[in-house]
């Protein structure tokens, strides 16, 4: 049994949480994304965090419209958003889309939504620094994790520490880097869209050329910190004919599993 618990009915009780978790639509509808919102949420109630979602109350960032140009469409789901989220006096967010993450903390101000913004990351490695979640006897049947570097996250919110400090947290891993890491990392082209639409003409789809990155490190598991990114590459082990051998998980699954949760 998992709690969740909604901001509408904390507000109907005159409670007010520490930080509302942003679960973004892929966390939200897709069925492989869900898996990645409740190790979270396991991970967030394990460490006692005072934290609710919207829930139906939760639209679209806007992301998507955004990087396709419609600034109208983007304007209007944001401002939507911010008036939701003001009326709940929303100070600090929390969410494990890196997509979500770039929107809410870079373009959400000039628009007068103004909050704390951190990736899931970035908030667990806050939580085992203030000594919430202990990962000294965390365990993990697994040998070599390599880690892809979300763009949103990497490049665009020059963040590629949080991540791996967490993965080396994990007793018993080793991490991996591929060849292209941090700001030298290939897309797997779900920032770029591909995981949208058909790819342009050309010799190789850009998640397989990264998958083979990965897969030069001779991983485990895959670790990703993007529920977009997870499918690409999961998408890419599976072009490579790798499924049965190589997991592709969020971190914040690899956490959950290795406590037990």
């Amino acid at each position: 049994m998992i709690t969740v618990p909604v901001m509408a009915d904390l507000f109907a009780e005159g409670k007010e949480p520490d930080i509302l978790f942003w679960v973004g639509s892929a966390g939200s509808f897709d069925d492989r994304a869900k898996k990645i919102t409740r190790a979270f949420v396991k991970l967030l109630n394990k460490a006692n965090v005072n934290f609710a979602v919207l829930g139906t109350e939760e639209s679209s960032s806007g992301d998507a419209a955004k990087r396709a140009g419609n600034e109208f469409l983007f304007q209007m789901q944001a401002m939507t958003n911010i008036e939701v989220m003001n009326m709940y006096n929303v100070k600090k967010i929390v969410t494990a889309c890196p997509h979500s993450f770039n929107t809410l903390k870079n373009e959400y101000p000039d628009l007068g939504g103004k909050y704390e913004v951190f990736h899931h990351t970035q908030f667990i490695e806050q939580l085992v620094n203030e000594g919430k979640l202990d990962f000294s006897n965390a365990n993990l049947d697994i040998n070599n994790i390599t880690y892809h570097d979300p763009c949103y996250l990497g490049r665009a919110n020059d963040e590629y520490d949080a991540p791996r400090s967490l993965i080396k947290a994990i007793g018993g891993v080793n991490l991996v880097e591929m060849k292209r890491s941090r700001n030298n990392s290939l897309c797997c082209g779900a920032g770029g869209s591909q995981m949208f639409k058909e790819p342009e003409k050309g010799e190789r789809d850009i998640n397989d050329l990264r998958t083979e990155d990965a897969l030069e490190t001779k991983p485990d598991v895959i670790a990703t910190g993007c529920p977009f990114c997870n499918t690409m590459m999961t998408d890419g082990v599976k072009h490579h004919k790798k499924e049965a051998e190589i997991q592709v998980k969020d971190i914040a699954e690899l956490l959950a599993e290795s406590l037990g949760l």
